[in-house]
């Protein structure tokens, strides 16, 4: 049987391990325009850095899912932040742009383990109701690093230069590896140190796959994910490049949008109380829709301006506060004895959607404008139809 931890420390350890993310992703972005300079790196390899990251992000949790069921979360969860660790240092040294993505690669393999075990911890402690809320707390505590991370990102890059950025994503990558070495209690209902044959893996992935509710929750958690990858890889462009902010400005701008996602976060537990996950999530859908159409009415009438592009995503930010807890929780709700099979084939469709996003923008010719404004806005067509027909006939049949 698991191990109990107090409701406030598991939030606490959740927040760490699902900080990771933005970390990684969001205190690097300020570097993108030093590096292509400073490594002549064309803007396909820039991309790369970010996208062969999240594609070995996603490969990885196949493997790291399934292995966290059969033994347990805690050694996963040691083992993958050690190599997190070893991979952030060979980033800060890296001699090269190719050199930087081998170990941007590697990293991302490693956080697979984090991030994937921080989804399973929430279905082997609380039933998918309670789950969402908890896992909404959790968001928040994400969305308070990921102000952070931008601002922080920014400031090390200008004042000394990237290698200490990322040297920062490092160091935070020790602090969750020294937080779970040292509180985490072992959550998994059952382990097994017998690994099955691929057979019955895929057998596993298979029932999961194509499972209603999976399939609702996490063709929602992809939209809003998709949206919000296709503004990180492009903001620092937007923002530094065409419209002409410093790069502390542009990490005030990060931190803004960090800001209205934690507010997502309150107003998403505030929704659930009073009218549950499938008229939230309805409600959510209105904002993502809402963001993405008034974002490309800015681009349509170039309007290249702070305002005018920040305050659509701001909108489309808050329903990924909603949409985000609800669809990471119910996606892994119907499968107690396999929600790290299940976490990790969620986490791996989020980011094979973020790899051929980043490969499409990377080609893109007309502008980070429009293709800011044009990928967030299919997302958000995407988002608010499964939230107003898949997740409402889940929670029909559920009443």
């Amino acid at each position: 049987m698991p191990v109990a931890m107090s409701s406030r420390l598991t939030v606490v350890l959740l927040a760490l391990m699902l900080g990771i993310q933005p970390v990684t992703s969001d205190l690097y972005l300020p570097t993108l325009p030093i590096l292509t300079q400073e490594f002549g790196a064309s803007m396909a390899q820039i991309h790369m850095t970010l996208g062969a990251l999240l594609l070995a992000f996603g490969v990885s949790q196949l493997f790291w899912g399934p292995l966290s069921d059969m033994w347990g979360r805690r050694p996963v969860l040691l083992l993958g932040l050690a190599a997190y660790v070893v991979a952030g240092i060979g980033c800060v040294l890296a001699p090269s742009i190719d050199a930087l993505i081998i170990w941007r690669t590697l990293k991302g393999a490693a956080m697979g383990s984090v991030v994937v075990c921080a989804r399973a911890i929430v279905r082997d402690l609380y039933t998918p109701e309670v789950g969402a809320r908890v896992m909404s707390k959790a968001l928040t505590g994400l969305g308070a690093i990921a102000c952070m991370s931008a601002p922080l990102g920014a400031f090390l890059t200008q004042v000394y230069s990237w290698h200490a950025a990322l040297g920062a994503v490092a160091v935070f990558g020790a602090i969750c590896l020294l937080a779970i070495a040292w509180k985490y209690q072992e959550s998994a209902p059952n382990t097994n140190s017998a690994v099955p044959p691929f057979q019955e893996l895929a057998m596993t992935w298979w029932h999961i796959l194509k499972h209603p509710t999976f399939i609702a929750f996490a063709t929602l958690t992809l939209g809003s994910y998709g949206g919000l990858f296709v503004f990180l890889v492009t903001s620092s462009f937007v923002f530094i490049g065409v419209v002409g902010l410093s790069k502390l400005e542009y990490g005030l701008v990060m931190f803004s949008m960090s800001f209205i996602y934690m507010l997502g976060t309150f107003l998403c537990r505030w929704l659930l109380v009073r009218y549950g996950v499938a008229r939230s999530v309805a409600m959510g859908g209105v904002l993502s829709l809402t963001g993405g159409i008034l974002l490309n009415v800015s681009a349509w009438m170039e309007w290249h301006s702070v305002i005018a592009l920040v305050g659509p995503f701001y909108i489309f930010i808050l329903g990924h506060g909603i949409h985000q807890p609800c669809g990471q929780s119910g996606s892994v709700g119907p499968f107690p004895q396999a929600a790290g099979a299940a976490s990790a084939l969620g986490g791996f469709l989020m980011m094979l959607v973020a790899f051929l996003m980043g490969l499409w923008l990377g080609y893109q010719s007309d502008g980070a404008v429009h293709g800011m404004a044009w990928g967030i806005g299919f997302w958000s067509v995407v988002t608010s139809l499964t939230a107003w027909t898949l997740v409402q006939r889940i929670g029909r049949n559920h009443a």
